[in-house]
Formats: structure tokens, sequence, C-alpha cells
């Protein structure tokens, strides 16, 4: 109960879930919560300038009953402390002028928000805390403390499924978040078990190759490539377990930037700059662009595309375009952007993909060289 009551009244508040199910209707919906909140301000306000004597404490009273609605779209949680916390002081100044049931109707969609994306602990926990409020306020109007809970009560149905729907996305993306990991490791595995084979090749030759090597230099060299032999051991029985059930093992050497060309169909454009990038930068620039294409050829048919490579400064710039195309095949398992991610991650890079005027679409890596 107090664990409960901390987390909604002082706890930290990481949901932010409000602006994402409203996707473009975001600015104007909440333009219209402000627009909502504003009129009851304005309505407070002028009654408590009526009042005989009145100060400039009007503006208090506007401003508490529209900054909540300004945090809204942020955290609805921290727009509901706000206006709790001004509950009382607010009822005092308007004494009078029906205090409980106007901040009744200024908070109730704030509850309402709070009601249908946060866990229940902190619905009930915030729905006390309202109905009692309104009761201390307006003892008139009991009627106004019953509505509150049963109002949230629907409200909190309503949204379990979209709370469960947004907990399954979060798995999903987790568990490929971790498949793509295993992934990219299954794959550089080939990159790293070159150079350390390199690494037992030169030392292993380095008394042929090199004249007058002592008995202590050539016993360092054999001892290096015997550590290196073993490394490269362990990097097997490493991969064995990062292999799911069913995966069979590749032979064929891993793609690099020589072969972007290769992904781009017939008639689409693509300039490939740079050669000379290390393997496993190589490597994810070539996966980026062939999820980047399968995207443009699944969901926008017919398309245009182009890719550009190319290095600026200390990073390789990978940038992929497509214009708009036919209607989307669906198909895929939702999760390419998330590969492209970790794939970037890894090099400590970034990824940028978002929508352009035309219709098409934008898949732009910046993935550092290292001292290549």
């Amino acid at each position: 109960m107090f664990r409960a009551l901390y987390r909604t009244v002082l706890g930290p508040d990481r949901t932010r879930v409000l602006a994402r199910p409203l996707g473009r209707l975001r600015v104007p919906v909440h333009a219209g919560l402000i627009i909502y909140a504003a009129v009851w301000g304005i309505v407070a306000s002028a009654g408590y300038v009526r009042q005989q004597d009145s100060d400039g404490w009007w503006v208090v009273l506007f401003l508490s009953t529209v900054l909540p609605y300004v945090l809204l779209i942020r955290s609805p949680l921290l727009a509901w402390r706000l206006a709790a916390l001004s509950f009382y002081p607010v009822a005092l100044l308007c004494a009078g002028e029906g205090a409980g049931a106007f901040q009744y109707w200024t908070a109730i969609p704030l509850l309402v928000a709070v009601a249908a994306f946060y866990s229940r602990p902190i619905v009930i926990t915030a729905t006390v805390i309202s109905a009692v409020l309104v009761a201390v306020t307006e003892r008139q109007a009991a009627d106004l403390a019953l509505f509150a809970p049963m109002l949230a009560t629907v409200v909190y149905l309503l949204g379990a499924r979209g709370r469960a729907e947004r907990e399954l996305e979060e798995e999903r993306d987790a568990k490929a978040a971790l498949e793509e990991r295993a992934r990219i490791a299954r794959e550089m595995h080939d990159v790293v078990a070159h150079h350390m084979s390199m690494v037992v090749v030169r030392c292993e030759t380095a008394p042929y190759r090199l004249k007058g090597l002592s008995d202590e230099t050539q016993q360092e060299f054999a001892e290096l490539g015997e550590a290196a032999r073993e490394a490269i051991t362990d990097m097997q029985r490493l991969l064995g377990v990062l292999r799911t059930n069913g995966d069979a093992p590749q032979r064929a050497p891993q793609p690099g930037i020589s072969r972007i060309p290769e992904l781009v169909r017939p008639g689409d454009e693509a300039e490939v700059d740079v050669d000379d990038v290390p393997e496993a930068v190589g490597l994810t620039a070539y996966r980026i662009v062939q999820e980047a294409l399968t995207n443009a050829t699944r969901h926008a048919p017919g398309a245009a595309a182009s890719v550009h490579v190319r290095r600026d400064g200390d990073r390789l710039d990978v940038l992929v375009r497509n214009t708009a195309g036919g209607p989307s095949r669906g198909g895929g398992s939702g999760q390419g952007l998330v590969g492209m991610r970790e794939r970037v991650a890894v090099h400590g890079g970034t990824l940028t993909v978002k929508s352009t005027e035309d219709g098409g679409f934008v898949v732009r890596a910046r993935i550092p060289l290292g001292d290549k």
C-alpha cells in the first residue's frame, strides 16, 4: 500500500505512453485539452475577480488550471500530481464559487489519462486521493466523489487491452534484440576468426620468414600462436552456444561492402565510394542496406531505391532512400528496425529512420571506422 502511495505521489514516472497511441493526432488533441483547461481557467478567474476586494491571485488560479494540461502529453501522472497539489488551495480561493465542482471537471480528464495508461495500484491510489479531495472541498456534492471511482474503473478496464498489447510489444522488441545480438555474434565470429587465423599463421611462419631469431623469440612466437589457436577453439564453442536449434553452421564467407551493389535491382541507383573499411563495419553496412531494400520491396512495391555509401571523416555514411510505392504487401517479422539499431550500436554509431515528404522512406546509418 505504502509503495503504491509513494509511486503515485512521489515516485519517478518513466511512462511516456500518451503521445504514442495518439500518433499524428497528438498536436490537435493536446491543443484541444489545453483549450478545455483554459476555458475553465477563464471561468474560474472571472468568478474570482467578481468577488469583492479581489487581488492578483486570479493569475495563480488560472495557471494552476492550465499548467497540468501542458504537462499532460509528457506525463499524465505528473499532470495529475500538479492538479492534486493545487486542489485544496484553489478551493480556498474559489470559496463560494462551487470550488469542488469546478475543480472536479477540470481534473477529471487528468484522472482518466492516469486510469487509461498506468498500473492498477497507481490508478487505485490516484482515484482514492481524487475522491477524497472532491469530498473535502465540496461536501454538498457527494455524487461527484462517487463518480470518480466509477469512471476510473471503467476507463482502466477499457485500457487494459492497450496496456497488455504494449507490454507484449515491449517483450517482442526485447526478444528480437536478443536474437539479433546472437545473430550478430555468430556473423562476427567469421570476421574475428579470420584475424586470429592470420595471427596463428604469422606466428608459426615467423622463424622461417625472419632470420636470426633467438630461441627465446621463437618460443615466444610459438606460445602466441598456440594462444591464438586456443582462442579460435573457444570462439567456436561459444558459437555453438549462440546457435539456436535448427541453425546450421554457415560455411560461406560473410559479405562485405564490396557486395552491396549486388543487392540493388537493375535500374536503381547504387553508389559505393569506399572499399577500405574494417570487415566488421563492411558486414554491418551490407546488412543495413539489405534490410532497408527488403523493407522497401515489401512495404512500397514498385518504388525506386537508391543506395549511397561513402566515407565522412572518421565514419562510414550509409544512406538508403526509396520513393513512394504501391500498397504494402505486409509480411516480415516487424523487427527489422530493431536489428539495424542493434548492429549500428555494436560500433557506437547512429541510425536514423524517417519518412519523406513525398511518401518515401530514408534509412541512414553513420558507423565509426575506428583506426582503419
